[in-house]
């Protein structure tokens, strides 16, 4: 108060002494005769001073100037207009530490939960603004490592940082394996768009597994395809995972689509199995959550960590391998350093296609899991990921491992839990994915995610009507992991086989979100633009001369296969795929996958001779060359091939004189003896043997004609 006291005296001696200055000063500018010159003259300057060209002094205003200041800061006082006891006390408070500043570390005063320090910030540390609820006041010192946000450089500073990188990272481990799976022109291109879109589809990650999934990931890895016993995973380039033939095609009995459905000769433009849909609507339910990658310790370091990172994102993945090396050997204890290096290394993987990389890059993802004090949030994607680029390789069980210890370590996660019942059904084990999805819909009945895989799961086991408002409801539902292929495959075909005429419209739907070339081709392993349309001549294939050699040898073929039912009847196998509605069909293969078998050639050795003078058959890695015996009684449902890469030659060798035909979309033909029919059976087809006596025919795929011959060598087996 003795302060405010001075202020107020002072204040008023100024007052006067200013009022008689400016007095003077508006006498000596308001008159002009000589004698006001006078009085200005003599009352004007009482310091003796000569007067400047204005007829004031610099000293009076000088006065002027300060005693206005005065005047200000007595006023802001006097008034109270600011309480400095509480700036000082919040001041206090607020530790503001210069050093941090220095380093970028305001992170710790983020106040409004946004992950940075801001105005925001400062006004609620000043009381200006309230606190926001999501997250606690915790004095910096006392904050967990699991519950502190993450701090983020100044946007200027750099275009991406330690916080972007977090954001990139947790999607879908699914979604990038859904594409992981699917075909292209080259099997490695398809792998190196995979990693592009992943970091941009691990920006929704986190907010999609806590409800659940995707895919991105996770989606979730959405395979659901059993066997991987025919997959060569030796080169990094044919990592793709195909599934058995009988996991894609099983289809229905037909109800034929109207007649406003034509089958044309179109252009394919469907490329692997899964295009998530861009709804908007199904965006908006996910709300996007930042991840927390940084402990304590790594807070401290995040400059460094930061630079490292940057020299990634910039593609100098041979320096951000060194520099994220150099950060590991000086902080051995660092969580977020050890995955930079872990994701140099799978990046590094990538650009040298090389599985040994890749491994190193799995086992670094797994000493970050090892470490004490890692945040929860990097725990996890460290986890996925690793489990991912064990699927990438092949190593099913060992994913199957790491899924396993992802559910025990986050057992209320159920996208974890979605992802291990994936793990499960790579390994061909459908019983125990059964019993994950059921734990799943009993604690989340409208899981999406759990309810297409269930479906998928109960139609595989034959329940075809149980397993229908399974995968309709997991469709509809929109949850990341649900529109995918298959599962409007699988949904169309139960329908069909139901007598549910609903089925078209889910092919139609199909079609429209991009996962089939039309209702009638539906074939899920894709080249883009061949090529397409039902029934084809063989000069449109270009295959003549193996189209000659097979008519001009057909007794010959005739013959041996005949001798092999004869002689051996155990070396025709009855069909496996689920494809009969009912009847008896048998087939025996002499090449699969455009490998020959030994065994079976030693009971057709002429066939098998002369086949071998034409690589674009017995070259063909996605197809089979076989012989096929069809008794009376028999129906095959309709189905679809799983690729479009391939044409298939049928050639008669015993056909009764009528009751078996085949359907290719919305045409059907007969066979002849001796004959060869050619059609593209990627789309809908259908047989049916109603005669009194069997019908063997010899069955030829060749590559597609317009396949080029790198991707004849390129594309993987199916």
């Amino acid at each position: 108060m003795a302060q405010r006291k001075n202020a107020k005296g002072s204040g008023n001696s100024s007052s006067s002494g200013s009022g008689s200055s400016s007095t003077s000063a508006g006498s000596s500018g308001g008159s002009s005769s000589p004698g006001a010159r006078r009085e200005t003259k003599h009352g004007g300057h009482k310091n003796g001073r000569k007067g400047g060209p204005s007829g004031t002094s610099f000293f009076t205003w000088f006065m002027v100037i300060a005693l206005l200041g005065v005047w200000t800061s007595v006023a802001v006082v006097w008034f109270d207009l600011v309480d400095y006891e509480e700036v000082l006390a919040k001041a206090k408070d607020f530790r503001y530490n210069l050093s941090e500043v220095l380093q970028g570390k305001l992170g710790i005063y983020d106040a409004d939960g946004d992950g940075d320090f801001d105005v925001d910030d400062a006004k609620v540390l000043l009381g200006l603004k309230e606190r926001s609820t999501s997250e606690p006041a915790v004095p910096p010192e006392e904050a967990e490592p699991h519950a502190e946000p993450e701090e983020q450089a100044p946007v200027e500073a750099e275009p991406q940082n330690i916080e972007d990188e977090a954001k990139e990272q947790i999607q879908s481990l699914l979604h990038e394996m859904v594409h992981a799976e699917h075909e292209t022109e080259h099997s490695y291109h398809v792998e190196e768009t995979v990693s592009q879109d992943y970091n941009q589809d691990m920006e929704e990650m986190m907010s999609e597994q806590e409800n659940p999934d995707a895919s991105e990931p996770v989606g979730e890895d959405e395979r659901l395809h059993h066997d991987t016993d025919d997959v060569t995973y030796q080169v990094y380039e044919e990592q793709v995972y195909e599934p058995p033939e009988n996991e894609r095609i099983e289809v229905t009995e037909v109800t034929v689509p109207p007649e406003d459905n034509p089958v044309e000769v179109t252009q394919v433009t469907v490329e692997g199995t899964n295009r998530t849909t861009e709804d908007p609507e199904q965006k908006a339910k996910v709300k996007k959550k930042k991840p927390k990658l940084l402990n304590k310790f790594d807070k401290t370091i995040k400059a460094e960590l930061d630079a490292a990172e940057k020299l990634r994102k910039r593609g100098k993945i041979e320096e951000a391998v060194n520099a994220f090396k150099e950060l590991v050997r000086k902080y051995p204890q660092s969580p977020r350093a050890r995955y930079g290096k872990a994701q140099c290394e799978d990046d590094l993987a990538e650009k040298r296609r090389s599985n040994e990389v890749l491994r190193g890059a799995i086992e670094t993802y797994q000493e970050v899991a090892s470490l004490p004090d890692v945040p929860a949030d990097l725990l996890k994607l460290s986890l996925k990921r690793r489990s991912d680029r064990q699927q990438f390789l092949g190593h099913m069980r060992g994913s199957l491992l790491t899924l396993q210890r992802l559910v025990q370590l986050f057992p209320n996660d159920t996208s974890l839990k979605n992802d291990l019942g994936v793990g499960y059904l790579l390994i061909g084990d459908n019983d125990n994915a059964k019993k994950v999805y059921e734990e799943v819909l009993s604690v989340t009945p409208n899981d999406g995610f759990a309810k297409v895989h269930y479906g998928f799961i109960l139609k595989a086991q034959n329940k075809i009507a149980e397993s229908i408002p399974y995968l309709k409801e997991g469709i509809e539902s929109g949850d990341p992991g649900t529109d995918d292929g298959r599962f409007y495959f699988h949904l169309g075909d139960a329908m069909q086989r139901v007598g549910n005429k609903e089925a078209y419209k889910w092919y139609e739907l199909g079609h429209k979100r991009g996962h089939f070339a039309s209702v009638w081709q539906r074939s899920l392993y894709n080249v883009n633009g061949l090529k397409a349309q039902p029934w084809w001549t063989p000069k449109e294939t270009g295959y003549t001369e193996l189209v000659k050699s097979l008519e001009r040898n057909w007794k010959l073929i005739r013959d041996e296969g005949l001798a092999v039912m004869d002689k051996a009847k155990g070396l025709f196998l009855p069909e496996d795929e689920n494809l009969r509605e009912k009847g008896d069909w048998s087939q025996f293969t002499l090449w699969q996958q455009g490998r020959r078998n030994e065994n079976a050639c030693k009971g057709a050795p002429k066939t098998c001779t002369l086949l071998e003078k034409f690589p674009e058959t017995t070259g063909c890695r996605r197809g089979q060359i076989k012989y096929s015996i069809m008794h009376p009684g028999t129906h095959v449902w309709p189905h679809t091939g799983p690729t479009n890469c391939r044409l298939r030659m049928h050639l008669g060798l015993v056909i009764p004189k009528e009751g078996c035909k085949i359907r290719c979309a919305n045409e059907t033909k007969t066979w002849e003896e001796g004959k060869v029919l050619i059609f593209d059976d990627s789309f809908e087809h259908e047989v049916w043997q109603d005669a009194s006596s069997f019908r063997l025919i010899f069955i030829v795929d060749v590559w597609h004609p317009e396949l080029t011959p790198q991707q004849r060598r390129s594309l993987p087996a199916i």
